[in-house]
């Protein structure tokens, strides 16, 4: 039973990461038409609206109560303020090199998981913060056809915080189905930038052009309802900070696709810095989990669709 859940969480994460490899790609192109909090409330509304047909077709109840506020938490910080931030980012910054910042992911969830007592602190995790920084540091000085903004760079490290505590929120919460819980949090963050864009004074438009049509199809469907059904079917077998390495293999995927598509420049600094962003996460959250012994982070959901709340790693 334990291989099986392993198998299906593994199988999820590797077809996860490798979908999610064109997400930051497709932002790109939603941003050189849509304003930001616009193009990513419009892409979550309608994800939204597809896992509600999903649910219907599936008999599959909306969550409640605990369950309920789990789900809403999940989408405020995984959909709403990841996503508003990422967004504004990916405004400046390629879709490469924001990815790789973004790879922060697993080592924020790491520290984030030790401020909640979750984990315990641990000198490597120490070493991969810092070899993480300096990774930042490096590419936020490369050239790459005009100054990038401290903002945006810092916008991207915000949204990569985000997606951590999501992470780490989401398992102290009842279990919900996959496709419930994305319903619930993609509503609700999408409904959260959208009254962000109206705050903003956005244009609310529809797209005009075939690219950004082509790139919001690819956000809604694979990488919105694809992608993070797969990574809450991740969630329920494995740790937060564990599930979390996704975002170390999405970069691989996503910088081959930003050159092809988007003419991202691969210099040496792009090299450089996101090899050492990467060998911070490996050192700090990566390798010592490689050396635990294999299990379940926590048990499987218990009947009645309940997760236990306590002896979390």
């Amino acid at each position: 039973m334990a291989a099986n859940r392993e198998r299906v969480a593994l199988a999820s994460f590797i077809t996860g990461s490798v979908l999610a490899g064109g997400n930051a790609v497709g932002v790109r192109f939603s941003n050189r038409e849509l304003a930001p909090l616009w193009g990513a409330g419009l892409r979550f509304l309608v994800a939204a609206a597809l896992l509600v047909a999903v649910m219907a077709a599936l008999r599959q109840p909306p969550p409640r109560g605990r369950a309920l506020t789990g789900a809403l938490l999940y989408g405020v910080f995984n959909f709403g303020g990841a996503f508003a931030l990422a967004y504004y980012g990916f405004v400046q910054v390629h879709a490469g090199l924001g990815q790789t910042l973004l790879a922060l992911v697993p080592l924020a969830t790491l520290l984030l998981a030790v401020v909640q007592r979750q984990e315990r602190l641990r000198a490597a995790a120490v070493v991969g913060t810092l070899l993480a920084l300096v990774g930042i540091a490096v590419m936020s000085r490369t050239p790459l056809r005009g100054s990038v903004p401290l903002v945006s760079l810092l916008a991207l490290v915000g949204s990569a915080l985000c997606f951590a505590e999501a992470a780490v929120l989401v398992r102290r919460f009842p279990s919900v189905h996959p496709v419930a819980m994305n319903a619930v949090g993609m509503a609700a963050g999408g409904a959260l930038l959208v009254a962000g864009s109206l705050l903003a004074g956005e244009p609310l438009v529809l797209p005009q052009r075939a690219a950004t049509w082509v790139a919001v199809g690819y956000l809604v469907v694979v990488g919105s309802v694809v992608v993070f059904v797969l990574y809450i079917v991740v969630l329920r077998y494995w740790s937060a900070s564990r599930a979390a390495y996704t975002f170390v293999l999405v970069p691989v995927v996503t910088v081959v696709l930003s050159w092809w598509l988007d003419d991202e420049p691969v210099g040496a600094g792009l090299v450089l810095g996101g090899f050492l962003v990467l060998a911070g996460v490996y050192v700090g959250a990566l390798r010592s989990v490689q050396a635990a012994p294999a299990r379940p982070a926590v048990p499987p959901p218990a009947e009645g669709g309940r997760r236990p709340t306590a002896g979390r790693p």
